[in-house]
């Protein structure tokens, strides 16, 4: 059999085993296993099983994506996010629906420390979603405002999302990083709009506010935020100037995180030691689905899978934009039936060289890229924050109500995909300007 039907052949059958409900890493490396084993033999084979997890796992590359957990989880678990929340909620409550603008502004401000969608929805669900029950809100608005704007937190950095994509790419985190900045205000700002809109157009979803606060209170709220603005000036600032670099930048967070907590005397030995458990499981989740990717992207190296189908690309004559678009397409397929960091480990080392081949710019496609994750977050039916947010409820709200309500916002994450490809300067000025 020739390489390309075996490489083919694995495609189909990882999708099977998927398909069985086996999980996905699992999947990935038992048809990379079996593709190796008919292309080069068992040699090969066993030598790269037996290797590729050691050589990912102690890779410094790799640094960066459990400190960046632990920074976001030692943040979320000290109330640091209920602190911007209230302060957020306090200068916005004059707005209908100014507690969807607080949940929006909050999740922003969070997103640059946290670099998981998972805990934000998490964490905003427990917070805001019984205040905005409690005060008339659409529980089915409510919780798909909450599970949309826990996406920040993949392009806002420091972004897990973008150390993967970097990772799997070689292209240089630190710009995928720094370019997602602007893309990430954008999309609070088109959300801020949306939701200005939305109030009006279905006046169910918040009754008129009558709440208010004293200026003096308000200005006394603003206190509470400077956690987040002293870690992410560290983080984010040092990736900027070229002081720290992206891999170092997750353990500086981290240590900064952990020693605002102990000056705000909100960490203890048990509080510390639940945020490290939690870190070394998300961590270890996901080091096994990046292994199962790289094994898979190895049999399509070796069989030279990609190169053939850039070549056929290439015969069929078409532009390069409709190619992104039905590339783009694909993705949204996708993000309904898969969860986003097998979506992108599974099909990236396919897609980029495709992509740079087209002669579209490497770093503006990875934010491209991301933005499709974050969609593919929310899209139902497998949404990962529609179930987390779903789950953290506790019978609150129901799936349907869930799915019901962020319908509006995958709207939303559309009208900034479409920016994003309209006008690609957004992305890629701070990166350029980063470069002199």
């Amino acid at each position: 059999m020739d390489p390309f039907s075996i490489a083919l052949l694995s495609i189909f059958g990882m999708l099977a085993l998927m398909a069985l409900g086996i999980p996905v890493a699992a999947a990935m490396i038992s048809a990379s296993a079996v593709g190796l084993w008919a292309s080069v033999g068992p040699g090969f084979t066993l030598t790269t099983l037996t290797t590729l997890p050691f050589a990912t796992a102690s890779s410094y590359n790799f640094a960066a994506v459990p400190t960046f957990v632990a920074m976001g989880i030692i943040a979320g678990s000290t109330g640091i996010v209920s602190d911007i929340y209230r302060s957020a909620d306090m200068w916005l409550a004059r707005m209908r629906g100014g507690l969807y603008f607080a949940t929006t502004c909050a999740s922003a401000g969070f997103s640059a420390i946290n670099g998981s969608t998972i805990v934000g929805a998490a964490l905003f669900t427990r917070i805001a979603l019984p205040e905005m029950i409690k005060l008339g809100y659409d529980k089915a608005a409510s919780a798909g405002s909450i599970a949309a704007a826990g996406t920040f937190a993949a392009m806002i950095p420091p972004s897990i999302t973008m150390v993967l994509y970097g990772v799997l790419t070689n292209e240089s985190i630190g710009q995928i990083l720094i370019a997602g900045v602007l893309p990430g205000l954008l999309t609070a700002v088109i959300y801020i709009i949306g939701i200005m809109i939305f109030v009006r157009v279905f006046p169910h979803w918040a009754p008129p506010s009558d709440r208010r606060f004293p200026l003096g209170e308000r200005i006394r709220s603003l206190k509470t935020v400077w956690p987040i603005l002293v870690i992410a000036f560290i983080v984010v600032g040092g990736i900027y100037s070229g002081l720290v670099s992206p891999s170092a930048a997750g353990a500086v967070g981290a240590m900064a995180a952990l020693l605002v907590t102990i000056v705000m005397r909100r960490m203890n030995v048990r509080t510390f030691g639940q945020a490290m458990a939690d870190s070394a499981s998300t961590t270890a989740v996901m080091f096994f689905i990046v292994i199962g990717g790289l094994a898979f992207s190895r049999l399509l190296l070796i069989t030279g899978f990609v190169d053939d189908v850039l070549t056929g690309i290439e015969a069929m004559e078409l532009s390069a934009f409709v190619l992104l678009l039905v590339m783009i397409s694909i993705y949204l397929v996708l993000g309904m039936l898969m969860d986003p960091v097998s979506m992108m480990v599974m099909t990236v080392p396919i897609v980029h060289p495709i992509v740079t081949g087209l002669g579209y710019d490497p770093i503006w496609f990875a934010i491209i890229m991301v933005k499709l994750i974050e969609l593919s977050c929310i899209t139902p039916p497998v949404g990962l924050n529609l179930f987390v947010v779903a789950g953290t409820t506790r019978g609150l709200v129901s799936i349907k109500d869930v799915f019901r309500g962020v319908l509006p916002f995958i709207f939303l994450e559309i009208v900034v995909l479409t920016i994003l490809i309209a006008f690609p300067q957004i992305v890629l000025i701070l990166p350029t300007l980063m470069l002199r």
